[in-house]
């Protein structure tokens, strides 16, 4: 694909002229990608990737979401079902049918990470469609074999300083113990995502509870081995880099209960016999009790909250999570964080990145708290709003109230491993059409937007995840 160097920049040319010299500035930095949920195995075993349909089809639920839309069912686009039915198994039809829909994607961010990824990293020219959906194919299929498009090699060409992934407290981390013995100098470390033993309401709650008991050699029969165990498994996680916990919680809620109430109502859990009232309130105290362990050990956490996740019954059914069918929910911060903040928003031990996806809480709720609190950061534009507009929305509600620097920059938040570089170069071009814009009409001096260009490309995230 032909990508036009001026893409995202102001129409006006003096403005224009202003955010080209910005990016010029920070283009070639490195990627610091503190969050995303990218597969450690592929930096451990440093294997070809499979295809282009396992690649870049397969998992990204952007892309999922898209078609399964305009009717095209996943076990069309290979997507294994759960009770083993038959699905495509042909890459190449699979590919085939992405690229008969290829349309679909105009004016969507998923278009410009992926002309990007093929232009950039593949260097085919021409529009993918169903007359080019083949050349394609057989183009990325023989880069895939070649030594310089190994996941390491990537990492390497990529520019990226350090990738976080994600993982459960149940994972043994067995990829990030072969990375650390590889002897490979790419940083790929892990972050820690309680959510399957801290929500009652995550499918296998209590099987996971019993696992994580196996895990650390401790029996779980109350509130105080419980903690334990999980401060077991953050230290563990800390030993392959971990610098960040993330939450998925459906609402921002948290609580601050009594020693004797918490003891009560994880006994509730424990039994499988929580109401969806009292499930909400442990998440809650879960989330308080995590922040208090990050006091203790440094650990920034993140919290991304406000989404229906699985929001269509039978397609979790038969395919199960992250197939593209959550919705976002509207959230409130104020309340909600108030417990957790009360107990350690002030706490100079204590960091804390908020996301949403509920753009109208940024200018009411999350910019003033940001804007107050020392321990509070509002996290990037996320998600459904990873976009041109989402990021141009951001700057435009955040900065008013919480400025700059109580933001954290970008993260890509992505599995779509080819993306990356695409999603970093569309967030860099966006803040520089910002600044641009704030130079052009004398509110900021160039050198501060140079300045400020560097911090939200590279600075402000890799020092908000201590990396």
């Amino acid at each position: 694909m032909s990508l036009h160097s001026d893409r995202l920049f102001p129409a006006d040319n003096h403005t224009r002229q202003i955010a080209r010299q910005l990016y010029q500035s920070v283009k070639s930095l490195p990627i610091i990608s503190p969050h995303g949920h990218t597969d450690p195995g592929w930096f451990a075993g440093n294997q070809p990737f499979e295809n282009p349909a396992a690649l870049l089809v397969q998992p990204d639920h952007y892309v999922l979401r898209m078609l399964f839309s305009q009717g095209v069912s996943l076990e069309s686009l290979g997507i294994r079902r759960k009770d083993g039915a038959a699905v495509e198994v042909d890459p190449r039809k699979v590919w085939r049918r992405f690229a008969e829909h290829f349309h679909l994607f105009r004016g969507t961010p998923s278009r410009l990470w992926l002309d990007h990824v093929f232009g950039e990293v593949f260097g085919l020219t021409g529009r993918l469609s169903a007359a080019t959906a083949d050349q394609y194919f057989d183009h990325i299929q023989s880069c895939l074999q070649q030594p310089e498009f190994l996941p390491r090699a990537l990492f390497e060409r990529f520019n990226i300083e350090v990738i976080a992934t994600t993982e459960s407290p149940l994972d043994d981390l067995r990829h990030h113990q072969t990375l650390q013995q590889s002897g490979w100098r790419g940083r790929v470390i892990t972050a820690f995502r309680p959510d399957p033993v801290i929500d009652p309401e995550f499918e296998g709650f209590i099987d996971n509870l019993k696992q994580l008991g196996e895990i650390t050699g401790i029996d779980i029969q109350g509130f105080d081995d419980y903690l334990q165990a999980l401060r077991q498994r953050r230290e563990y996680f800390k030993r392959f880099g971990a610098t960040s916990t993330d939450h998925g919680h459906p609402t921002a809620n948290t609580q601050d209960l009594s020693l004797q109430d918490k003891r009560e109502l994880f006994l509730t859990v424990l039994s499988g016999a929580a109401t969806a009232d009292q499930a909400e309130t442990f998440r809650g105290q879960m989330l308080t009790e995590m922040a208090l362990m990050s006091v203790e050990d440094g650990l920034v956490m993140q919290l991304h909250p406000g989404c229906y996740r699985n929001h269509n019954q039978a397609l979790f059914e038969n395919f199960g999570r992250d197939k593209g069918a959550d919705i976002p929910l509207q959230t409130e911060y104020v309340q909600a964080l108030r417990p957790l903040l009360n107990k350690v928003g002030t706490d100079p031990g204590f960091n804390m990145i908020v996301f949403t996806l509920d753009e109208t809480s940024y200018s009411r709720e999350l910019a003033p708290l940001a804007g107050h609190y020392p321990a509070l950061k509002v996290g990037p534009a996320w998600w459904f709003h990873d976009s041109p507009e989402g990021m141009r929305r951001f700057r435009e509600q955040i900065t008013e109230t919480a400025g700059f620097y109580n933001t954290v920059g970008f993260n890509d938040d992505t599995r779509a491993f080819l993306s990356i570089p695409a999603r970093h170069d569309v967030a860099r071009r966006m803040d520089c059409a910002f600044l641009a814009q704030l130079v052009a009409e004398h509110r900021i001096d160039q050198d501060e937007a140079m300045e400020l260009a560097y911090d939200l490309s590279y600075r402000l995230a890799k020092e908000a995840y201590k990396l």
